[in-house]
């Protein structure tokens, strides 16, 4: 899969939860090892003591090491510095163009029933669904709790990601996934779209009614998600999606990359030719 462009992450300073300054900081960052099992152990008192149970606590985080990995991952993001037209053959690619048409005529109903509530049109949450994930084939395999541990004890974006982890914490209290099917890009983001913690927490719905917000295995769940997202940041039923058109500024709040923004409306276009 892609390198993805974590677009929520330069808005660190936004996040919706936040742990106190001094909680959040209770065992110093660090680029190594080393320091992690101290920072961790200080990491689950705050946890618990900011409501997360024992419970959740010690089934997330009683086996998680630090992943040196996702720190060479975090340091080698380069997608989002090419041109659109490499950006398209990267990540919708033509044959995706066939595929997606594919996809919206046998998700038909699920996809009306989307638009009728969220106001989303099909072909802008099968894009988003492509550009992603390749719908829904390439999710990532990495363990969320690991790699948002070690995000935030890594001293470059701690607090941004340290609250990412109370998300995904809370995720699992919440009983939507247990820590072991929480895998997914190897900066958190999970399911087939690519939500972060904050983000699943905020904006996943139980479209399929099985009382869990699955974005990992519920296709109905996925693409309602993703369309209450968009219709939370402002999207409105029946305007225009593309470049000057009053949607396009919402792909801003999805992924705040240009390029990103303008191969999104470029590709949900062609979808629907």
């Amino acid at each position: 899969m892609a390198l993805r462009f974590v677009g929520w992450i330069a808005a660190a300073a936004v996040v919706g939860i936040a742990l106190s300054s001094g909680a959040a900081h209770a065992a110093k960052c660090g680029s190594s090892a080393a320091g992690f099992p101290a920072w961790l152990q200080a990491f689950k008192a705050e946890a618990q003591a900011r409501g997360i149970s024992s419970r959740t606590v010690h089934s997330a985080l009683d086996r998680v090491s630090y992943d040196p990995r996702v720190i060479r991952l975090d340091r080698n993001q380069h997608s989002f510095k090419l041109s659109l037209e490499q950006f398209m053959a990267r990540r919708a690619p033509p044959s995706y163009i066939k595929r997606a048409r594919d996809i919206m005529r046998s998700n038909a109903g699920l996809l009306s029933r989307i638009e009728k509530r969220y106001g989303v049109p099909p072909e802008v949450l099968v894009a988003i669904w492509g550009m992603e994930t390749g719908f829904g084939a390439n999710s990532g395999h990495m363990d969320t709790i690991r790699s948002l541990a070690t995000l935030a004890y890594d001293c470059r974006r701690t607090e941004f990601f340290t609250n990412e982890l109370y998300a995904a914490l809370q995720i699992v209290q919440r009983g939507d996934m247990s820590p072991g099917e929480m895998r997914g890009a190897w900066a958190g983001e999970l399911g087939q779209t690519q939500f972060l913690a904050s983000k699943y927490l905020d904006y996943a719905v139980d479209f399929d009614g099985d009382g869990r917000r699955d974005l990992i295995h519920s296709r109905a769940d996925v693409l309602a998600s993703t369309a209450n997202f968009l219709r939370g940041h402002g999207w409105q039923p029946g305007a225009g999606y593309e470049p000057g058109q009053p949607n396009y500024a919402i792909f801003a709040a999805w992924n705040r990359a240009t390029v990103y923004q303008q191969a999104l409306a470029l590709f949900a276009s062609k979808i629907a030719q």
